[in-house]
């Protein structure tokens, strides 16, 4: 694997400043022009995988490093895990969006590590704040990308994903695919035991508590504690249809 640090020696804000445009534009490479080949490493199957984009401009999907802490920021864990549940354009956004913050994290990991001072720190922010982010290249540069589509659905005949306040805004009748802990509502409490009664985690076998995460696959309307499934709340609002991993295997070739 191509060597991802760099030497503590003599670094100024411009190197630091062409090191973060390299790993960005490996990132972008990955997300738009090798999509394809980036979308086929990033296996469910597999353990946590991270995208590394490289000074050199290439990019990798590989494990995370070992070592603890490691010489350099991490990127964010286990981009493989949603790959099959989300749609690929919004799963790519996800990506993307904690790429952003992996690459600005590493930037000024580099400034306060060769003793840049406030002036210099301002102006590595400014020559970056000057690029488009890698979120914006990949959704569509033309639009503004702070404003997103709720998750929430508006078609009555869909099952949402939403969490439990979505929920209780939601009509009385329809069923959410997603009880969170700590309902802030008893009625939506009493609603949710109404709906998992005793039904059994599909991963584990253990039974429905309240105040645990859970997810239903849109599949085989099985059940899962979201720890079982690598699922966490805020992922699950990003999911539009959710395969647990064995309907997932089951995908056409």
């Amino acid at each position: 694997m191509e060597e991802k640090g760099m030497e503590a020696r003599g670094r100024t804000v411009e190197e630091i400043y062409e090191d973060f445009k390299g790993r960005r534009a490996a990132i972008i490479k990955a997300l738009t022009t090798d999509v394809k080949d980036f979308y086929n490493q990033c296996d469910p199957e597999k353990e946590n995988l991270c995208l590394y984009g490289l000074p050199s401009e290439q990019w990798e999907v590989n494990l995370p490093v070992e070592e603890v802490p490691p010489e350099l920021p991490e990127p964010v864990l286990g981009i493989n895990f949603a790959r099959d549940g989300m749609e690929t354009k919004d799963w790519l956004s996800l990506v993307a969006v904690h790429s952003d913050t992996w690459l600005l994290s590493l930037a000024f990991y580099f400034g306060t590590r060769f003793g840049f001072d406030k002036g210099d720190r301002k102006r590595l922010f400014n020559m970056i704040n000057d690029l488009p982010t890698i979120f914006e290249v990949v959704t569509n540069p033309t639009k503004k990308p702070v404003k997103e589509k709720s998750s929430v659905s508006n078609n009555s005949g869909s099952k949402s994903k939403s969490s439990s306040k979505a929920r209780a805004a939601e009509t009385q009748g329809r069923q959410s695919k997603v009880s969170l802990s700590k309902d802030e509502d008893e009625g939506i409490e009493e609603q949710d035991d109404d709906e998992h009664g005793d039904a059994l985690c599909g991963a584990c076998g253990d039974n429905y508590g309240t105040d645990e995460f859970w997810i239903c696959c849109d599949i085989c309307e099985k059940w899962f504690h979201g720890k079982c499934v690598k699922i966490t709340p805020a992922r699950a609002e990003h999911i539009k249809q959710y395969k647990c991993p064995s309907c997932s295997n089951k995908r056409p070739r």
